[in-house]
């Protein structure tokens, strides 16, 4: 029996369900668990979540700038989707952690308030995400520009592959930018989501017996992270790993594809109930609902109790947002037009 081509306009049209997944992939590697146990691996390799994203998003970027080639336009609708929310979070949480000081301790509470700068500055991890993300919509446009022009370049990640070597090995550069490896080493999965849109956008199709590499490239990569996880966990450096991340996310998104293309629908909508909500939910979940649950709960029994939790306090943030975003855009355009 012939086996159906895959689609990779599928991955667009299951946009939401997959980040939806990504974003619980996140809760479950964000709930502790000791190393002892033998689902430990397996729960760490939940930060593929953060990749998955990544590569969701260069994906949709790409689809967004082929339409609306405009950087007034880009940086607007990108920096009001994430700053607004990303503002309220960061404004609860480190004023509360703030008494006070010198100028410096003042100068440092804006600086993390606005852009998390002790990430850039410390590699201090606290939503790291966001200060990395707004920092590869800086970058975004011009990568897609350039292989819009010049497609050679769509061979950039391999280079950013490689920088990733240079950071962890070459001492001068491991010195300057060894601190934010975390940021690095996820560069790469995004700039190849933007290199993937294309083909997403023009509904190409991979010829259906591509399935069994795509399964032997998933079972390779998650079976290795795992093992290094579970034995080697500490014991070597973390881009490895996540270099093995790129082949694993893109696989992993490939099958959940055909996972979601037969699932009912209403299975569908909790995922992408959940992924419309993954910005709020990654703000909330670690800060303002995990670190009050009792670490006497359990591994399953904290992780539903954080989504129970985290999941209403993300829809009242992102009704927020909205409002505040749509007040932003009525401003500026009623500016424009007195």
């Amino acid at each position: 029996m012939k086996i159906k081509n895959i689609e990779l306009a599928n991955i667009s049209r299951y946009r939401g369900e997959l980040m939806g997944i990504a974003m619980i992939f996140i809760f479950l590697f964000h709930v502790a668990l000791p190393r002892s146990n033998m689902f430990f691996g397996l729960r760490r390799i939940g930060n593929i979540g953060v990749d998955m994203f990544l590569f969701l998003s260069g994906i949709g970027l790409w689809f967004s700038w082929i339409k609306h080639p405009s950087l007034k336009r880009f940086f607007k609708r990108r920096y009001l989707r994430i700053y607004p929310a990303w503002l309220i979070i960061s404004c609860l949480y480190y004023i509360p952690h703030f008494h006070g000081g010198s100028l410096h301790a003042w100068i440092d509470l804006v600086g993390d308030i606005t852009i998390n700068w002790d990430f850039w500055l410390h590699n201090e991890l606290t939503f790291w995400y966001i200060p990395a993300m707004m920092m590869l919509y800086l970058f975004a446009p011009p990568y897609m520009e350039l292989i819009r022009r010049h497609p050679v370049y769509r061979w950039l990640p391999v280079v950013m592959i490689s920088w990733c070597i240079l950071v962890q090995y070459v001492t001068p550069i491991h010195n300057a930018v060894g601190h934010i490896e975390i940021f690095w080493s996820r560069v790469p999965i995004f700039f190849i989501g933007i290199n993937m849109g294309d083909a997403v956008r023009r509904k190409d199709k991979m010829d259906g017996a591509s399935i069994w590499m795509i399964l032997i490239v998933f079972v390779m990569t998650l079976s290795a992270s795992i093992f290094l996880e579970q034995n080697l966990h500490n014991r070597f450096p973390l881009y490895v790993e996540r270099m093995l991340y790129i082949p694993l996310t893109i696989s992993t998104i490939l099958l959940l594809n055909r996972v979601f293309r037969r699932t009912p629908k209403w299975f569908n909508s909790i995922f992408k109930f959940v992924g419309a909500l993954s910005l709020e939910c990654y703000l909330i979940h670690i800060h303002f609902v995990l670190d009050y649950i009792p670490n006497t709960y359990g591994y399953w029994t904290t992780f539903i109790i954080c989504i129970l939790i985290t999941m209403p306090l993300s829809w009242v943030l992102s009704k927020i947002v909205n409002y505040i975003s749509n007040f932003i855009e009525k401003y500026i355009w009623t500016s424009k037009h007195i």
